[in-house]
């Protein structure tokens, strides 16, 4: 009787125990696992970086083809004797200059190497919205798979949980029939025994489910503290008689699956690049154009000039005159500093170029450039063959499981049905003193096992039939 106590108050505590960490707990849907999932994984997170990098990869690509323009300039002084910019001339005195030169560049022909690398880019940034597609698909997977997971061991807690109140509900009848000298007390011990490892196995089942919620948690993202209880939707098996051969489900993965659209992208990349390389190899033609003013505290204008005739050139009297020629005539005048506008405009010189290229010889850069880009191209070739085989071995592989596992749940239900009449047809004989207590026993163990093992089979079905369900390009929910 004791012992019976102690049982019936452990299946309370753990009772009370769930009740009160469910009455705590968020219920989470899939979606919601999902949700966060996504969120919050560093893979989907580096692969978003790599889609950004990508992009920016082909927005440079893009702009290789617009004009460059750069504007520059300098200022400084120069001190003792040095040349004067306005008449190179040399001249010993403090000079403060101002140089602003700007200039412009045009790609006109380079054997298409730009537009090839604009295209090899493009191929780039579409393999890397793959490459982000197969990131969550793989954090999808993972959460259904351990979210599935958590209904099927909690299952498993449920039964052990009744199959430990039906050995004490016995339990509790054999002690009263043995104190009424009906039965043997063997019997009251076997029964405490049986109840004893029902207990152990109500506690594993118990470890492995909190086992099975921590796992998703860490999927998530989430401390081990953050309380969690998930939604159990309304599960049905579905029927594989309408299934897909391997091969059509193969051609329908082979357009949907983001794995093998980046291997397809990344094989025309390569494409691409071979061909920008040996642009390389072909002359380049561009357009030049060039824009140059400075200013220089030497340069000097003559105020007030006038003219004279016969004049000794180069005369500078004591009042800073001065005696010039221009254009055939004489002027004479007092030299002032030119006006920084002034020089900007009178300066100005403009330049319009178009310059060719032609590589002779440069060190087998170009040529070791476009052998590298054979190598990158035979190699995408092998990487997306190497895809499509993993693929197909992993339909075939996911086809033969499901159809396993509809045969094997098909078994484990015959098997519960089949061991429900066993075991009461047993409980009756054992009732009326007519079986002992090993058959009533083996017959409660042996269904026990059957509906475990079709909880089994049933959870495997499902995630297998959702798995091809993947393969197809269908929405992976319940």
């Amino acid at each position: 009787m004791r012992k019976g106590i102690l049982s019936i108050g452990l299946v309370l505590l753990l009772a009370t125990s769930l009740v009160g960490q469910t009455a705590d707990k968020k219920v989470y849907t899939l979606k919601e696992c999902v949700d966060i999932a996504l969120q919050n994984n560093l893979t989907v997170k580096r692969s978003a970086l790599g889609l950004k990098n990508a992009d920016i990869n082909l927005d440079q690509s893009r702009y290789t083809m617009l004009p460059s323009l750069n504007v520059s300039g300098s200022g400084g002084s120069n001190f003792g004797r040095s040349i004067d910019p306005t008449t190179n001339s040399f001249i010993d005195q403090k000079i403060d200059n101002v140089n602003v030169n700007a200039n412009a560049s045009l790609l006109l022909f380079n054997a298409l190497r730009v537009m090839n690398t604009i295209r090899q880019s493009v191929n780039d940034k579409a393999a890397a919205e793959s490459d982000y597609s197969k990131a969550k698909n793989d954090v999808i997977l993972n959460v259904i798979t351990l979210y599935t997971s958590v209904i099927f061991n909690q299952e498993l807690f449920q039964n052990a949980q009744f199959q430990l109140k039906t050995t004490q509900q016995q339990l509790e009848r054999t002690k009263r029939l043995e104190q009424a000298g009906s039965v043997p007390l063997g019997n009251v011990l076997d029964l405490e025994a049986q109840n004893a490892t029902n207990e152990l196995n109500l506690i594993q089942r118990e470890n492995t489910y909190n086992l099975s919620l921590l796992q998703l948690k860490q999927s998530m993202q989430l401390p081990a503290s953050t309380p969690l209880e998930v939604e159990v939707p309304a599960l049905s098996v579905e029927e594989l008689s309408t299934l897909q051969s391997t091969e059509q489900i193969y051609d329908i993965a082979k357009q949907n699956l983001p794995e093998i659209k980046a291997a397809v992208f990344r094989k025309e990349s390569s494409s691409y690049a071979l061909r920008a390389s040996k642009g390389a190899l072909f002359p380049r033609l561009s357009l030049n154009a060039n824009a140059f003013t400075n200013y220089s505290s030497a340069a000097k204008v003559l105020n007030n000039p006038i003219e004279i005739n016969n004049p000794t050139i180069g005369y500078l009297g004591n009042d800073q005159t001065a005696i010039v020629r221009s254009f055939g005539k004489t002027f004479t005048g007092t030299f002032a500093e030119k006006q920084f506008g002034n020089q900007f405009s009178d300066n100005l010189s403009q330049s319009v170029t178009l310059n060719l290229t032609i590589p002779l010889f440069n060190g087998y850069t170009s040529r070791a450039s476009v052998e590298r880009n054979k190598v990158s191209t035979i190699q995408a070739n092998i990487n997306l063959v190497d895809a499509e085989n993993r693929l197909r071995q992993a339909i075939e592989t996911a086809h033969n499981d499901a159809t396993a596992a509809a045969k094997t749940f098909a078994s484990s239900a015959k098997a519960v049905k089949a061991r429900e009449e066993a075991f009461r047809m047993t409980k009756q004989r054992y009732d009326a003193g007519a079986s002992n207590y090993v058959d009533y026993q083996v017959s409660e163990n042996n269904l026990f096992q059957a509906k475990s093992d079709q909880v089994r089979a049933k959870y495997d079905l499902i995630f297998k039939k959702k798995v091809l369900d993947f393969y197809q390009g269908k929405p992976i929910d319940y």
